[in-house]
C-alpha cells in the first residue's frame, strides 16, 4: 500500500516521463483535445463473501495530447478523471453506505486512422500507463499499472478544430488476493486481478 504523498510523487514522477516522450516528435504536428464523457463504474469483488462492490458510473473529464508520427497516426498522452462513489451496501462491516471515489488514468500511446490521414475519418486509440484510486475518507491511495484500448471518429471542423467521438475500454491490473483501500483496517479484501471500465467520450480537438 502507499500513502497519498507515495502515490502522488509517483505520479508525477510518471507525468515527467511522459512529457519528456514526445520529444522524438518535436517539429510534428500537435493537437490537444478536451473530452466530456460518461464511465461506467467498474467493480471489484469481495474475496470473502464473493459480492459485488460497484463502483457508481457517471461523469468524466480527459484531456489528450497528439503528436503526429506520419500522415495517418500520431503519439498520445491521455489523461482522465472520474469522481464517482464506491458502494459499500455489501460489505458487512461497513459503517456507511458508500464512499467517496476518484479514478484517474494516466496513458501514453498513439492514434491510427485506416481511412486516411492524420485528423479525419476512423481510428483506433490506445495506450499504457498507470491508474490512480483515491477513496478519500483517510484511506490509503492505490496505484495500479493500467491499459486503454478504443474506436473513435474525428470530424474536421476547418482547418484548426475538429470534433471527436471515441468509446475506450480501461483494464487496470489488482492484486488476485488481499487488502485494497486500507488504513489500519481495509474497506475490501478482493479477489481477481482486473479491474475494468468503459467510456463513451465527445470531445473538441484544436491543431498546432
Amino acid at each position: 500500500m502507499l500513502g497519498r504523498n507515495g502515490v502522488l510523487r509517483r505520479m508525477l514522477i510518471l507525468a515527467i516521463m511522459f512529457m519528456a516522450f514526445p520529444a522524438i516528435a518535436a517539429d510534428a504536428g500537435k493537437a490537444f483535445t478536451l473530452y466530456g464523457g460518461y464511465r461506467d463504474g467498474g467493480r471489484f469483488t469481495d474475496e470473502s463473501s464473493g459480492d459485488q462492490l460497484e463502483v457508481d458510473g457517471s461523469g468524466a473529464v480527459s484531456l489528450a495530447l497528439d503528436f503526429r508520427k506520419h500522415g495517418s497516426s500520431a503519439y498520445q498522452l491521455f489523461l482522465s478523471h472520474q469522481r464517482s462513489d464506491l458502494s459499500l451496501s455489501n460489505v458487512p462491516s461497513a459503517t456507511r453506505e458508500s464512499i467517496g471515489m476518484n479514478i484517474t488514468y494516466l496513458h501514453v500511446g498513439g492514434t491510427n486512422f485506416w481511412q486516411g490521414d492524420l485528423g479525419d475519418g476512423p481510428y483506433v486509440v490506445g495506450g499504457i500507463g498507470a491508474t490512480f484510486f483515491d477513496p478519500g475518507e483517510g484511506f490509503d491511495d492505490e496505484l495500479r499499472a493500467s491499459l486503454n484500448l478504443g474506436i473513435g471518429y474525428e470530424q474536421p471542423l476547418g482547418k484548426a478544430f475538429a470534433l471527436r467521438f471515441e468509446a475506450r475500454g480501461y483494464a487496470t491490473l489488482v492484486n488476485s488476493s488481499g487488502g485494497f483501500f486500507c488504513s489500519g483496517g481495509c474497506i475490501v479484501s478482493i479477489s481477481g486481478d482486473v479491474f475494468t471500465q468503459g467510456e463513451v467520450m465527445l470531445g473538441l480537438s484544436a491543431r498546432f
